[in-house]
């Protein structure tokens, strides 16, 4: 080695030695309400036009989504075309569970830098499906007016649940956290985070404020005459839903094998480290895409 290529070693090691390592995100809350994004994640696989690597991504902030979008371009958007997408594919197997699941996690407040920032909403992209058109994501719950529209947002979410045959109490369950502290130097707030827990934190910690009551769900159905109730609906939700959610397994199943085959792109297993406002997302995540698309057509209702 020569003397040139020595110091030019040395200074390339020095620099790494400097360097400002990564950090992991201090906001973290994204896989709180693990159990529909794993829902999501499998009515999104068995037809994925957009590339999108996994339903994880349309929660986190702007910076790190960017690494699972697929084709998706307007970010504030990322979520709504994952529950667009995966509501479509459940409706055309007639799941009701899947159905379910895209419209709470439409719904799920997404990551933002600090306490009481408020997330923006998608205005360049509307919903194919009405039903996911109706709806937006929760507030950080210390940001100003988010108790009032976090209310509003759940009452929404029962209404479209209880007009696909779903049991509307599921709404309450989209709820987010106690509101943190503005200021907080954590930028945490009262969140959890938790990637093995499949259920998801926010449920086996007790950590969930509900936005709403059964009898103000009742009521919200009765205002917008949409027949069930929010006791009725979940007898008749649990044999369709098991029924229904086998049928996308296996189709899904079928087509991850078809697709390993051919030139569409295939992401198994992979491990995303991006960086997010000078931080780091790290999530694993798979997803695969075919080529067509369904449309769907149902009754809607908005979310002023």
């Amino acid at each position: 080695m020569t003397t040139t290529m020595t110091s030019y070693l040395v200074l390339f090691l020095a620099a790494l030695s400097t360097a400002r390592p990564l950090q992991r995100r201090e906001v973290p809350q994204e896989h709180s309400h693990q159990k529909f994004l794993t829902t999501v994640a499998a009515s999104l696989a068995v037809n994925n036009p957009d590339k999108i690597v996994d339903p994880v991504f349309g929660l986190l902030g702007n910076a790190a989504a960017a690494a699972g979008a697929g084709s998706v371009t307007d970010l504030n958007c990322l979520q709504q075309a994952v529950a667009d997408q995966a509501f479509t594919n459940a409706k055309a197997a007639g799941d009701v569970n899947g159905m379910t699941a895209a419209l709470v996690y439409r719904t799920l407040e997404r990551n933002t830098g600090a306490v009481g920032t408020a997330s923006a909403l998608c205005t360049s992209v509307k919903a194919v499906n009405p039903e996911i058109a109706a709806l937006q994501q929760h507030q950080d719950p210390a940001s100003t007016g988010a108790a009032a529209t976090n209310k509003k947002i759940a009452l929404e979410l029962a209404t479209q649940i209880a007009s696909i045959g779903g049991d509307p109490t599921t709404a309450i369950e989209s709820g987010t956290f106690a509101p943190g502290t503005i200021g907080d130097p954590t930028a945490k707030g009262k969140s959890c985070d938790d990637q093995n827990d499949p259920t998801g934190c926010i449920f086996t910690q007790n950590l969930l404020v509900a936005d709403v009551t059964a009898d103000e769900i009742n009521a919200a159905l009765a205002s917008a005459g949409v027949s069930g109730s929010a006791t009725a609906a979940a007898s008749a939700t649990a044999t369709t839903a098991a029924e229904a959610s086998s049928t996308v397994a296996a189709v899904a199943a079928a087509t991850a094998t078809s697709t390993s085959t051919a030139s569409t792109e295939t992401c198994s297993g992979s491990t995303a480290v991006v960086s997010d406002s000078g931080s780091t997302d790290t999530t694993s995540a798979s997803a695969t895409s075919t080529t067509s698309t369904s449309t769907t057509t149902a009754s809607t209702s908005s979310l002023d």
